[in-house]
């Protein structure tokens, strides 16, 4: 005898008007209710168990997250990306329809256009960009509309205006010198090559650099930051340029975008594996290097962990679980070497 509409109830714990109302698609029955009676409905095999399942996932909230983005053809964007799409789908009771640009032109007024844009398709959106009044009084105009913004990886502003996730970069910055002043086996000098110093990130990767040095002193030089503007093929040549005027180079930290072609010139010299070399992000190109010696230490954000807070705390954005406090969050960062990957 097949199990009954009381059979499930008692299963369940609850009414069997409940069960009614779960098989009807009613909006009053909670999600943690809906759950019970469906796992309940597939326990006994109760012949209903796909209308359950049918009117429990159509009763699913539903929500448009926006996530933008630098350069498409860059591994660790991609990454990023895919880490968001893991996270979306894995939460329970609600459906994410996750958005994704990324920059291919990174210009102030290109990145204003492109936030409004999807911010006009979403309920939140997180953003990852160079600072710039443009692109500050496009996000001001997006939050005015009701649209929340949250920084990712870079802070949007000094003052806190849009909440950020990501890692503490000044601490990220005194880690890579703290590298550098304890692996390096002889006095000389090291270079910096970071993207651009609009993104706050970079400039505080450096300021914590520059702080650790200061507080102690060692018999290394600091020379002053390389731009590479996020371009590899600039990184390289600059690379290449530090190794030849530089004879007594004997690290290179790369604190913005480019590492692929920082790491190109290196493998290219005659100094190869000499140079202590601190770059970011575990990345197939990354890991190869520092396998074979072309970099010592990598420091990465952990971006399964760095999604899941994103997604989360978009969600709680619009269904004001987040009011009342802030909602930026600092993540712990991983540190790479050829003996831990």
């Amino acid at each position: 005898m097949r199990p009954t509409i009381r059979d499930l109830a008692a299963r369940a714990g609850v009414s069997v008007a409940t069960v009614n109302r779960v098989l009807a698609g009613h909006t009053a029955v909670s999600a943690q209710t809906r759950e019970k009676v469906e796992a309940a409905a597939a326990e006994i095999g109760f012949y209903g168990l796909g209308a359950i399942q049918n009117r429990n996932l159509a009763s699913r909230p539903r929500h448009c997250f926006g996530l933008l983005l630098l350069q498409p053809h860059r591994p660790f964007y991609q990454m990023t990306a895919a880490a968001f799409r893991n996270a979306a789908k894995a939460l329970d009771n609600v459906d994410i329809d996750l958005r994704i640009e990324f920059l291919e032109d990174l210009s102030p007024q290109n990145t204003a256009d492109r936030a409004r844009a999807l911010a006009k398709e979403c309920e939140a959106i997180c953003v990852t960009s160079a600072v710039h009044p443009i692109v500050s009084e496009a996000l001001s105009e997006i939050e005015r509309a009701g649209v929340k913004v949250f920084a990712l990886i870079s802070q949007l502003s000094a003052t806190g205006e849009f909440p950020y996730i990501g890692l503490d970069n000044w601490k990220v910055g005194r880690q890579a010198a703290w590298v550098f002043a304890n692996i390096c086996k002889a006095p000389g000098k090291l270079g910096i090559l970071m993207g651009n110093p609009r993104y706050r990130n970079q400039e505080m990767n450096e300021t914590g650099f520059r702080s650790y040095f200061r507080e102690h002193p060692s018999e290394l030089t600091l020379l002053e930051p390389l731009s590479t503007f996020e371009s590899s093929a600039i990184a390289e040549e600059m690379t290449e340029k530090l190794l030849t005027d530089h004879e007594d180079l004997v690290g290179l930290y790369v604190a913005g975008g480019g590492i692929s072609g920082a790491l190109q010139a290196l493998r290219s010299s005659k100094r190869h594996g000499e140079l202590v070399v601190v770059g970011y992000e575990l990345m197939d190109v990354t890991r190869a290097a520092l396998l074979e010696g072309s970099m010592t230490v990598a420091i990465a954000h952990p971006l399964e962990n760095l999604a899941q807070v994103a997604v989360t705390n978009m969600l709680h954005s619009v269904d004001r679980r987040g009011n009342g406090g802030s909602q930026t969050r600092i993540l712990p960062f991983n540190i790479y070497t050829r003996e831990n990957i």
